[in-house]
């Protein structure tokens, strides 16, 4: 058996590249006939390619290269079917043979890593060492993680495009020791120098907020899926915040969710990775996603909860409690909304071959072993979040913080052990070196010593503030430094008083309230830690007369915090960062969203308001985003300039204000534009279609919106703007059915916010030379004023009943004779489809579910062609 199974690989490897070598043909010819000279587009390589079946094409993302290296970014966006192109967007370079530096680089890899890291201010690698090639792509080099990197680094020949050149550059990814950076950088391979560089990791910044909670009363309900998957032989239960409907704690209630599991995205269940019935992980871990904690900031797993063999995940959880109370829910609502959302858009053709995150791909192609790695309860930031997004068959990382973390007041991290005149506990705050943050021993434990004002040598401005050598140091040993802040970084009085022997730093505020100290500095390996002003004057004044003993502990989890976890839509937002990465310019491609006038953000926005949708929701509703996090009503705007809604009363954007950096931040106020417009087109499409609260398989409005844009994001452009945006969608409705009419709404809608039939995005690396217009196409390209589905050929024929339950009549006043008729779901897809002749009535036979479809009947002759819409109930 498998010495069939390699020969089966064998043959289907020579088919495969069989079929790319005719498909770069075809590539390359329709370039020529687009203008393109024969020998710029002479050297073209499929960089990964997937089969679309809402759209019926494969999509091709097509690499230009000189010599056989790739140039960057010089990405095609191919659609193919029957053997054609039947969509194109992308840029390719001109006249490459006059534009290249060089043929062959001056520096090595290795000596590439140690430029980047030089230019990137990290450490200068140590033991580094050439691990081999990359198994999937044998012109990429791997070297050893050295000192500066959580993961191998791949290095590899890349043409950077500077000032119309074409500059021969080492790629590179470093991700750093901390985890706050993953940089990918292209460094010349003829001089050493920093040609360009962008961060796989998306900060999402979010602001800082009253928080003023209110309770909601929004009403809302919860669809189970029923059918579960095939191969499971139990069925976990999620005690969590049900997706859909339930954005967060201010929208609703925890429920009991079990049978969720989608038998196509994840047909072993959740905690699969073997692909064998049963499942391997009873913990948080699975096929889709490892969910821990990383409170420590170390980036690696954490503690899961475990479901036991029964997999029943049903943990405490009350929003006044510590972060310790309610740790096991958090990760377990984490672990739950990360699997709902893989499942979710992977009907939509977010699988395997497009690059979506999996241990195991089932042998459905695509790279895997990427598994996102989901961290909960994250240690190493406050007040945000991010997703760190990789190529394909690398992890991606999501890191989810604390927003507004406070310690229990009960919980004592700096106690007073023999001084009467003090209180006997006091709040202090933990630094942010990074790297040089450490952590006292948790509670109960700590570090018990007495206190010992440190002393400079230069009294001025304060002989205490330890910006100089100290005076003191033997009576530093073994004890607590205290020292008063000053003129020079806090790292540097930490060092030196760690030098001197102490075990531990209090650092005292010069001004009123609290100071949260950062800096770097590797080698400090003692805590510090800041108290305010008033608490820590009157410690040094009883210092000064007593000795004063205390015990410095970690509050560890005995904190006090909005939990990101919580929030579904910001748990969304995040993994849409992922799908979006992924999709533009195709899934080997990392570095497609990083140019001024990408949407990134306004997707990953868009992906959470899609998922959250509440029956009885309008277009007019005011939403929010992260309005849990920050602590606002579920009415507030969130973290955007302004709420979405149809309502341009309420959300007044257009085009023009993505060129207005005053009020619209880059790249998260541009993306709230983009969002609005996306928001704007599903509304569109839910007034005419209808709303199907089943977000995996439904008919409505929002599934077909759903499906359009995430082939848009297939078709676009590498780096794309608002109009490249636009016409990724416009492509996808020309490939679907009920094709003119959907292009219609979504004109439109773009038109509305500015980005209309005349709209010019200019540069995309530029957001200020845009042009905005308000227009459609002309009548000759496209009528839209009097386009309507129910309006073709209404005398010819006619259905009945309409709506039905699945069986009507078509009846028709002339004989059409042999014909085609087909019935397409709201998402293009084919569900019934047959021969017949047509004389003057026939009726058909269908077991559709309830909801809305598009009926096309086309003569064999080609003669007569009908369209209209059918309601099955």
């Amino acid at each position: 058996m498998k010495k069939f199974y390699v020969t089966l690989i064998a043959f289907g490897f020579a088919i495969n590249l069989f079929s790319q070598s005719s498909e770069i043909e075809v590539v390359k010819d329709y370039l020529v006939e687009q203008g393109y000279n024969a020998s710029d587009v002479a050297d073209l390589k499929v960089q990964s390619r997937s089969f679309s079946k809402s759209m019926n094409v494969d999509n091709l993302y097509v690499v230009q290269q000189h010599n056989g290296i790739p140039i960057r970014n010089a990405i095609g966006s191919f659609a193919l079917r029957n053997g054609e192109v039947v969509s194109f967007q992308g840029v390719y370079v001109n006249d490459v043979d006059a534009k290249v530096n060089i043929l062959t680089p001056v520096l090595s890899p290795e000596e590439a890593v140690v430029s980047a890291a030089q230019n990137l201010n990290l450490d200068r690698p140590v033991n580094m060492k050439m691990i081999g090639k990359k198994a999937s792509d044998e012109s990429v080099f791997l070297l050893s993680k050295s000192n500066i990197s959580l993961d191998e680094i791949p290095v590899q020949l890349v043409y950077e495009v500077k000032e119309d050149k074409l500059v021969l550059c080492w790629d590179l990814s470093i991700h750093t020791k901390n985890g706050q950076n993953w940089f990918s950088v292209r460094i010349g391979a003829k001089d050493g120098s920093l040609q360009s560089q962008n961060d796989w990791i998306v900060h999402c910044a979010f602001d800082s907020h009253e928080h003023t909670k209110k309770a909601s009363t929004r009403a809302f309900s919860i669809l189970q899926k029923t059918t579960t998957t095939a191969n499971m032989i139990n069925n976990p239960v999620y005690n969590a915040f049900p997706i859909p409907f339930v954005e967060s704690p201010n929208h609703g209630d925890r429920q009991m969710i079990t049978g969720q599991e989608d038998a196509t995205a994840s047909p072993f269940g959740w905690h699969d990775t073997d692909g064998v019935a049963g499942a391997e992980f009873t913990t948080t871990r699975g096929n889709n996603v490892l969910a821990s904690e990383d409170y420590d900031g170390n980036n690696q797993p954490g503690y899961s909860p475990d479901g036991g063999a029964s997999l029943v995940f049903d943990f405490a959880f009350d929003p006044a409690g510590t972060v310790a109370s309610y740790q096991d829910a958090s990760i377990t609502n984490l672990f739950y909304a990360n699997n709902v959302i893989h499942d979710v858009w992977y009907q939509y053709g977010f699988d395997e071959e497009s690059g979506n995150f999996q241990v195991n791909n089932y042998g459905r192609g695509g790279n895997e072993g990427d598994e996102v790695i989901a961290d909960a309860i994250d240690g190493s930031g406050i007040n945000n979040a991010n997703f760190g997004t990789p190529p394909d068959g690398a992890n991606p990382r999501m890191q989810m913080f604390l927003w507004n973390p406070q310690p229990d007041p009960e919980a004592e991290v700096f106690k007073i052990n023999n001084n009467a005149n003090l209180a006997s506990g006091y709040a202090t705050v933990d630094n942010n070196f990074s790297p040089g943050n450490v952590s006292a021993p948790a509670l109960p434990d700590g570090i018990t010593a007495d206190l010992v004002l440190a002393v400079d040598d230069n009294a001025t401005p304060d002989p205490n503030d330890i910006c100089s050598a100290l005076t003191n140091a033997t009576e530093l040993n073994g004890k607590i430094a205290v020292v008063r802040r000053g003129e020079c970084n806090f790292t540097d009085k930490v060092a030196r008083c760690q030098q001197a022997g102490a075990v531990a730093v209090l650092v005292v505020n010069n001004v009123e309230g609290d100071i949260t100290m950062g800096g770097s500095n590797e080698l400090i390996s003692i805590p510090a830690v800041s108290i305010n002003q008033a608490d820590g004057e009157a410690i040094i004044a009883e210092m000064a007369v007593n000795t004063v003993n205390v015990t410095l502990s970690d509050a560890g989890l005995n904190i006090f915090a909005e939990d990101g976890s919580f929030d579904n839509g910001i748990v969304i937002h995040e993994y849409g960062h992922g799908i979006s990465n992924r999709l533009a310019g195709g899934p080997a491609a990392s570095g497609c969203l990083q140019n001024s006038e990408q949407m990134g953000e306004g997707w990953s926005d868009w992906f959470a308001l899609m998922m959250t949708i509440e029956p009885g929701d309008t277009g007019a509703d005011a939403r929010g985003i992260g309005t849990f996090a920050v602590g606002q009503p579920t009415t507030g705007g969130g973290i955007r300039p302004f709420p979405y809604s149809t309502d341009m009363n309420i959300n007044p954007v257009t085009y023009a204000d993505v060129a207005d950096a005053a009020n619209f931040s880059q790249p998260h106020g541009i993306g709230s534009i983009w969002a609005a417009i996306l928001w704007d087109m599903t509304w569109a499409f839910i007034e005419r279609d209808g709303f199907d609260p089943d977000i995996y398989n439904g008919t409505g409005g929002n599934n077909l919106a759903m499906q359009l844009v995430i082939d848009g994001l297939k078709l676009q452009s590498c780096a794309p703007g608002f109009v490249s945006g636009r016409d990724g969608i416009l492509a996808a409705a020309e490939l679907t059915a009920n094709s003119d009419a959907n292009k219609c709404v979504i004109w439109d809608v773009f038109a509305r916010r500015g980005v209309g039939y005349s709209a010019d995005e200019g540069s995309t690396n530029n957001r200020s030379d845009q042009t905005e217009a308000f227009d459609l196409p002309p009548a000759s390209e496209l009528d839209c004023a009097t386009l309507g589905v129910d309006d073709f050929n209404a005398g010819v024929f006619s259905i009945d009943p309409n709506p039905s339950n699945g069986i009507f009549n078509i009846r028709v006043s002339e004989n059409i004779g042999d014909s085609k008729i087909a019935i397409f779901d709201m998402n293009g897809r084919v569900v019934y489809d047959k021969e017949v002749s047509l004389e003057s009535s026939y009726q058909v036979h269908t077991n559709l579910r309830s909801g809305l479809y598009l009926l096309r009947i086309e003569a064999k002759d080609g003669s007569a062609i009908t369209t209209s819409k059918i309601l099955v109930k």
